[in-house]
């Protein structure tokens, strides 16, 4: 082995070990505080009984006092079966556990809303579904997390039918969100219109299919979509019917084939799919100063510096080591405090549009560069920034509450 193999090795089992230790000293990563302090009898009475059976009457009378009188308001269910949970897969619940943890923390830091892990041990849509449902009066709102594609679709579509509180599912529409947001930027930084952009997308997971949906709201001119298989057109067999939804937006050309007949001419290129699949000889055959947002995790679709020499203008990844990071951090934390704010029913595609454009201006024309896009994830304007434009566009499209 290689001295930097070597080192490169010896750093991967050092962040492996620390993980370990951090999360046991931890014991959680989560945890209740109360708001009130219990320090006298009174305390207690107003607090708990008798006192407390006056907000619960108030509720009976009028379920919507419960925003008003309990933490609902506050409150997000993170929902997960474990069957997709980062590049893990399919590992389960309990196993999922510490990833909802660390997305309830990253709700809590960046936004201050109060996040718990719902670990559902079923794989059965039917059940989750059921599940979320009986549950849903504690909560103002539902992030569903790593659940596997196509069941992530139904269950969302379903839960959105049958819950009175906004249901999001963050590996879809918060990817979608700050992908959109980049490519503003990206189109900005080109001189480049929406609406001339001709869009090749690498993956048809639940990510991909939610990018390229939010995209063409958004305005762009097409798109032509990869799975595993290749192209996805009307006349091939096999798809399913949530493929066969986005065929039914793209492809205008009737481009067939595989990644390397899709990319031909396009000038973006959005990958959501798995290491290396974009070679630099498919970048050159982009047209000019292509915009290349490699975002599979740890390894992207190609690496930065391959498709910068290869000609790309722009280029992002998922990882945080490369400049222009497209991070859904960026997007859930602004997008939920907005929506619990404006006490909205549903989070619709106007208000997920209003989050990507309130993003990409954080970023003013002085500052935009090659390797600048998009604010940081620590960049403490982006929450405020979102929330504030997401509770506009959900009073404007009126499925806000207040």
């Amino acid at each position: 082995m290689s001295d930097m193999k070597k080192n490169v090795e010896d750093q991967k089992n050092k962040k492996i070990s620390e993980a370990l230790e951090m999360h046991a000293k931890w014991h959680g990563k989560i945890e209740i505080r109360s708001r009130p302090t219990i320090e006298t009898m009174h305390d207690m009475a107003v607090a708990y009984t008798p006192g407390v059976a006056e907000p619960c009457l108030e509720i009976q009378k009028n379920i919507e006092e419960s925003y008003r009188y309990t933490r609902r308001w506050n409150s997000v269910a993170v929902v997960t079966d474990g069957t997709a949970v980062l590049g893990l897969g399919d590992i389960g619940p309990e196993a999922g556990m510490p990833v909802m943890e660390g997305k309830c923390v990253l709700f809590k830091h960046f936004a201050d809303v109060d996040a718990y892990p719902i670990c559902i041990r079923s794989k059965d849509p039917d059940e989750i579904v059921r599940t979320v449902e009986l549950i849903a009066g504690g909560f103002g709102g539902v992030n569903l997390e790593d659940i596997s594609a196509p069941r992530c679709f139904e269950i969302e579509r379903r839960l959105k039918e049958v819950c009175d509180i906004p249901i999001f599912h963050d590996d879809q529409h918060g990817t979608a969100v700050v992908a959109l947001a980049a490519l503003t930027n990206a189109c900005r930084l080109a001189g480049r219109s929406f609406s001339d952009v001709s869009l090749a997308v690498s993956g048809a997971g639940a990510a991909g299919i939610a990018v390229v949906n939010l995209l063409l709201d958004a305005g762009i001119g097409d798109a032509v979509v990869c799975d595993i298989d290749g192209v996805m057109h009307e006349s091939r067999p096999g798809l399913d019917e949530h493929r066969r939804r986005v065929i039914a937006r793209t492809n205008k050309r009737g481009v067939k084939g595989g990644l390397a007949d899709a990319v031909k001419g396009a000038n973006v290129f959005f990958g959501l799919s798995a290491p290396r699949v974009l070679t630099p000889d498919m970048v050159r055959t982009m047209a000019k100063d292509p915009i290349v947002f490699a975002m599979a995790n740890p390894v992207p679709e190609i690496l930065p510096d391959e498709a910068l020499a290869a000609g790309a203008l722009v280029v992002g990844t998922g990882r945080s080591d490369y400049p222009n990071q497209i991070n859904n951090v960026l997007g859930f934390p602004g997008i939920f405090r907005g929506t619990l704010d404006a006490r909205a029913r549903d989070i619709d595609s106007g208000m997920k549009i209003a989050a990507a454009h309130a993003l990409a201006a954080l970023v003013p024309d002085d500052e935009l560069s090659k390797e600048y896009i998009l604010p940081t994830v620590l960049d403490k304007r982006v929450v405020p920034a979102v929330a504030l434009a997401v509770a506009d566009a959900a009073r404007a499209s009126g499925v806000a509450g207040n």
